[in-house]
């Protein structure tokens, strides 16, 4: 939600039949107060009011929170961008002032959500499709919880970096999938309603979900992989030829989930005769650092898009191209279910969330966060996410 005007604001708010000169003319006395104006613009399409082009007098995050007060009575947001080496402020008629939305239907979902989780895990643990009676849902509950924990700690490290920025954004949509053999869940998603006011919120923001998921998810799949058993991989026996063909399906690994492995066992599973055979619990921390790896491509308005984007600025559109050819590659050459994502992320992944003060640079924490969650992308990204391994002959 926006701030309210300041009480110090010397700028009044304009009556309703005020004549364009007058407003022009208190839009400039706001910009001198941050600004000395070079040239200046007022023959602009609506939305543009006017455009002022020459350097700021103050810091520039100083100087946006001061103006934007002062635009704020005359229904005006400011823009700071630059051109060449010269800076730019633009003044853009009208605010966003998002309404309250109601609660129930983040309610409703995160009920599916809850449900298709425990069907998921339930079905798994029994090793069919169906199940005998309703209660046999509570049979997924390590599964679910864990996923839910993992989920929603990511979703609220986005909502709480929003809200302490007084970004107005909505609470969680858990998205369901309660179809045999998926996750359980699309994952879930928060809608800002505003623009991000700086490239510093930018990260903030885009980083802190993926953060707070990945710092639930290492501890739950290092728990799981504790618990889970070890065991021969399925085999044919040739004496006797019982073992009809066998199929399974084995979970890809990511440099994070190998290391993990190794930490866990001591050496990397599987090796040629034995694998460990994941729990719910170590499922559930896979698929959240699965989950991390997505939301981290670096691509539009994706989590590792909103990174990289208030890392290295508009530049950053100019590595669009790059990272489909990359993924278009992966997609013939290593795994074919990247074709989805390669052709979501086409037709969807260019928009990318351009701060309304692009002067503003990071500080160096936050730079070095910046590079930190990057990497973080390269260490859970799994190649071949899934497989299936088939085993013996067909009788």
């Amino acid at each position: 939600m926006l701030n309210e005007p300041s009480a110090g604001s010397d700028i009044p708010a304009l009556p309703a039949t005020a004549p364009a000169s007058d407003l022009r003319s208190r839009l400039r006395a706001a910009v001198d107060e941050v600004f000395f104006v070079e040239t200046e613009v007022d023959t602009l399409p609506a939305p543009l009011t006017a455009s002022y082009t020459g350097r700021l007098l103050i810091d520039s995050e100083t100087a946006y929170a001061r103006l934007d007060d002062l635009f704020r009575p005359l229904d005006h947001v400011p823009i700071f961008m630059t051109e060449g080496q010269r800076q730019v402020i633009r003044a853009v008629k009208g605010r966003v002032r998002p309404q309250p939305r109601p609660w129930w239907p983040n309610a409703v979902l995160f009920i599916l959500t809850v449900l298709s989780l425990l069907y998921t895990g339930a079905t798994g643990e029994m090793q069919r499709a169906d199940l005998p009676s309703p209660l046999d849902l509570l049979r997924g509950w390590p599964y679910a919880l864990s996923l839910l924990l993992i989920l929603g700690t990511h979703e609220l490290g986005h909502y709480f970096a929003a809200r302490r920025h007084n970004v107005a954004v909505t609470l969680p949509y858990f998205i369901p999938l309660p179809i045999p053999g998926s996750f359980g869940t699309m994952g879930a998603f928060i809608q800002l309603r505003e623009p991000m006011r700086n490239r510093r919120v930018l990260l903030d923001v885009g980083a802190a979900g993926p953060l707070a998921g990945f710092i639930v998810a290492i501890p739950i799949l290092l728990i799981g992989l504790k618990t889970s058993p070890v065991m021969p991989v399925p085999f044919l026996d040739l004496f006797t030829l019982k073992a009809q063909q066998t199929a399974y399906v084995l979970e890809g690994n990511s440099l994070l989930y190998a290391g993990a492995k190794i930490l866990v066992f001591g050496h990397f599973l599987p090796d040629g005769m034995r694998d460990v055979f994941i729990n719910q619990v170590a499922q559930a921390g896979w698929t959240g650092l699965l989950v991390t790896a997505l939301n981290l491509i670096p691509i539009g308005q994706l989590d590792g898009g909103h990174t990289l984007y208030s890392l290295i600025g508009d530049r950053a559109r100019g590595l669009f191209l790059p990272f489909i050819a990359l993924l278009a590659v992966l997609s013939i050459t290593v795994y074919q279910g990247w074709f989805l994502w390669l052709a979501l992320l086409f037709f969807l992944g260019r928009v990318y969330a351009t701060p309304l003060d692009m002067i503003t640079p990071l500080d160096p924490r936050r730079r070095a966060l910046a590079i930190a969650t990057l990497i973080i992308a390269v260490l859970v990204f799994v190649p071949i996410p899934l497989q299936v391994v088939t085993i013996g002959f067909a009788r």
